[in-house]
């Protein structure tokens, strides 16, 4: 059970259906988890403002300056010491790793958007990053030789839509996972989570070493 900051109970199964009756303020341990583009940054950290967990950007975790891969060894290492702790929100999950925080998760928010809605926010976002020279990912910025790669985040979007897909509604058909909450819209956001758009968004969290 977690303290949270103003925010009353917000009891999941109103759209689709949960492997546990679970509310948002018990939940101390949180994956959010979705496609490319989905939103998965700004609720995880939304989620964090509302409830007071810290919550870590795996971006962050797994990129280094010069868009240099941190070494899955290197990454395993990172999400272990974060999950080992009694509170915390992060916004992905990697394959390579997804068994980690799948061990400790109380609660799986899956945001589950259309393909059109997902790609069309990612579009946006990567063409003000680029206008705005916006830092990210540990001193990054996003670039049209970068956007245009075969390994752009464009790209990636189409590679990951339907196994994030899949993997969100395999999850919640489960009985035997962990509670999860499928989200098909931004409406579902505000009737589910209302209490998260009321605070701005929280500082992503740094480990410590």
């Amino acid at each position: 059970m977690i303290t949270t900051v103003g925010l009353a109970p917000v009891v999941l199964g109103t759209v689709g259906s949960v492997s546990a009756a679970i509310a948002l303020r018990e939940a101390s341990r949180i994956l959010v988890y979705g496609v490319t583009g989905s939103g998965k940054s700004t609720l995880a950290a939304r989620i964090s403002s509302a409830t007071g967990i810290p919550w870590y950007s795996v971006d962050d975790l797994t990129w280094e300056p010069g868009w240099t891969v941190v070494p899955v060894d290197e990454q395993r290492q990172r999400i272990e010491a974060i999950c080992q702790r009694e509170e915390w929100i992060i916004d992905s999950a990697y394959s390579a790793w997804l068994d980690v925080p799948w061990a400790r998760v109380e609660l799986i928010v899956g945001l589950d958007y259309p393909r059109w809605k997902s790609f069309g926010r990612l579009c946006r976002r990567t063409l003000i990053r680029m206008v705005d020279r916006t830092v990210i990912c540990n001193g990054n910025r996003e670039s049209l030789r970068t956007t245009l790669s075969k390994d752009s985040i464009l790209a990636w979007h189409f590679r990951s839509f339907h196994s994030k897909r899949q993997r969100i509604r395999a999850w919640e058909a489960n009985p035997a996972a962990p509670a999860v909450q499928r989200i098909r819209s931004a409406r579902d956001v505000r009737r589910l989570f209302p209490e998260t758009l009321a605070l701005p968004p929280a500082l992503p969290s740094i480990p410590s070493t």
